[in-house]
C-alpha cells in the first residue's frame, strides 16, 4: 500500500471514528467499561488515527498542484482565516455545545452565535477550505477534506444529539441561530450586536490569532501566509 492510500486510510478512520464513538457507539460502550473507560478509549482511537496521518502525510509524494494560486487566492484565504479565528475566539464564550454547558434555552445569540450556531465547528471547516484553495496538491486536499467533514457532519449531528438530550433549550437555540453562517441574520432571526457583540475576545483574540499564526507559517511551513506575503 503506497503512501497516499495509507494517508487516505488514516483520514477516513480519523473522521469515521469519531463519528462511531461520539454517537451510535458511546452510550453503549460506557455502559460497558464506564465514563473513564470510555474517553482513555477515544483518547486512544484519535491519538493513533491522527498519529497515522501525521506519519503518512511527509511520506506521500508532494504531486502537481491541481490550479494556479496567485495573490487573488492568497487575498481571498487571508479574509477567510481572519473570519475563522475570530469565530474561533468568539465560540469560547458563552457556547452552549461547549461539554458541561447547559444554557441554550437563555444563551444569547450574537456576535459570532448569530452568525453561526456552531462557530469553533465552522472555523475548523474553514481552516480546511483556505488550505486546499492555496495547497492544491492531493495529499494535502485530503487531510483538509477530513478535517472539513468532520467538522460540518459533526455539526449537524451535534444538533441532533443536544436536541434529544435537551428537548427544550436546544430547538429554541435553533430557531434564533442558524447552521450555515449568516442564514439567521438574512432570515431576520439574528443579529451580531455590532462589535459589542462580538467582544473584545473574538475580534482582539481573534485578531491577535490570525497574526501569530500567519507570521508563524513561515518558519513552521516554509512559506509565507496572511498580510506577511505581501510584507518585507
Amino acid at each position: 500500500m503506497d503512501a497516499l492510500m495509507l494517508l487516505m486510510v488514516f483520514s477516513g478512520a480519523f473522521v469515521g471514528s469519531h463519528f462511531l464513538l461520539s454517537h451510535p457507539l458511546r452510550r453503549p460502550l460506557v455502559g460497558l467499561i464506564g465514563e473513564k473507560g470510555f474517553l482513555a478509549l477515544y483518547s486512544l482511537v484519535a491519538f493513533a488515527t491522527l498519529g497515522g496521518m501525521a506519519w503518512a502525510y511527509p511520506r506521500t509524494p508532494v504531486g502537481t498542484p491541481l490550479w494556479n494560486v496567485g495573490d487573488a487566492l492568497w487575498a481571498l484565504a487571508t479574509i477567510l482565516m481572519l473570519g475563522a479565528c475570530v469565530l474561533l475566539l468568539g465560540s469560547l464564550v458563552g457556547n452552549p455545545a461547549m461539554p458541561g454547558a447547559g444554557n441554550a434555552a437563555s444563551a444569547q445569540a450574537r456576535g459570532v452565535y448569530a452568525i453561526t450556531r456552531h462557530p469553533m465547528l465552522w472555523a475548523f471547516a474553514i481552516w480546511g477550505v483556505v488550505h486546499i484553495l492555496v495547497y492544491p496538491v492531493t495529499r494535502n486536499i485530503v487531510v483538509a477534506l477530513a478535517i472539513i467533514l468532520l467538522s460540518l457532519f459533526g455539526a449537524a449531528l451535534q444538533d441532533r444529539k443536544k436536541a434529544a438530550l435537551d428537548p427544550q433549550g436546544w430547538p429554541a437555540w435553533q430557531q434564533r441561530t442558524s447552521y450555515w453562517p449568516f442564514a439567521a441574520i438574512v432570515q431576520g432571526r439574528a443579529r451580531t450586536g455590532g462589535f459589542s457583540g462580538f467582544g473584545a475576545h473574538a475580534l482582539g483574540g481573534g485578531l491577535l490569532v490570525w497574526l501569530l499564526a500567519t507570521w508563524a507559517h513561515l518558519p513552521l511551513a516554509g512559506r509565507a501566509a496572511g498580510i506577511w506575503r505581501w510584507l518585507p
